[in-house]
């Protein structure tokens, strides 16, 4: 399920944000987006997420153009074909940690409790399923994220600065567990960070300017 992103651009009233973002991703391809503070990674993320609106330019995922679906659309084309990783984790408190990595699939209408053991044992919790996010630590929180993000097989997978709450060790634990899950799932994985280091896991680093994105030096 390829991403073909052209002529993308963004603006506020008379702002730009970003313009003239071209980008394909392919199936099992890591791409990663730097660029400074301010730039619009985040919110070039949102709009490849479908979250927001993007002023000109198309977004193109395995065939369907993501600009002609209603809000509605694209909500039933999140849910069933993109996994999202935040910097902030956004797990949600009342639920263990099983029910929040089981959470997609129970939108989606088919609950699988031996899929959700599969993707913990995947990234190193399988004996945490029971506990509480409030009692795990800041990386292990970020595994559960990135299971819960991959739980349902999504071809699409986009990671907002995920290791940007994490200490450098355990940054680097998360990045490993997020490359290989992508890897074995097949999704097309865009990352946009400020970390050096996590870029340097990818098979392209692009830069993202105001006037589009272009290869990393």
């Amino acid at each position: 399920m390829s991403l073909v992103v052209a002529g993308l651009g963004k603006r506020y009233g008379d702002t730009p944000v970003f313009t003239g973002v071209s980008l394909t991703v392919a199936p099992g391809e890591f791409v990663a987006i730097v660029g400074e503070s301010g730039v619009g990674k985040s919110s070039l993320l949102n709009c490849l997420a479908a979250l927001d609106d993007w002023s000109e330019g198309t977004i193109t995922h395995d065939g369907v153009d993501l600009g002609t679906l209603d809000d509605t659309q694209r909500a039933h084309w999140r849910r069933a074909h993109l996994g999202f990783v935040f910097q902030a984790f956004h797990v949600l408190p009342h639920l263990d940690v099983a029910q929040n990595v089981g959470l997609p699939l129970l939108l989606l209408g088919r609950p699988d409790a031996a899929r959700v053991q599969q993707m913990l044992d995947a990234v190193g919790l399988g004996s945490l399923g029971a506990r509480l996010p409030a009692e795990l630590s800041g990386g292990q929180l970020q595994r559960v994220a990135i299971a819960r993000a991959l739980v349902h097989r999504p071809g699409l997978l986009l990671a907002d600065e995920p290791t940007g709450n994490l200490d450098p060790s355990t940054a680097a634990q998360v990045m490993a567990v997020l490359q290989q899950q992508a890897q074995d799932s097949g999704a097309a994985l865009v990352l946009v960070t400020h970390s050096t280091a996590a870029a340097a896991r990818a098979q392209r680093v692009l830069h993202l300017t105001a006037d589009g994105l272009r290869a990393a030096q």
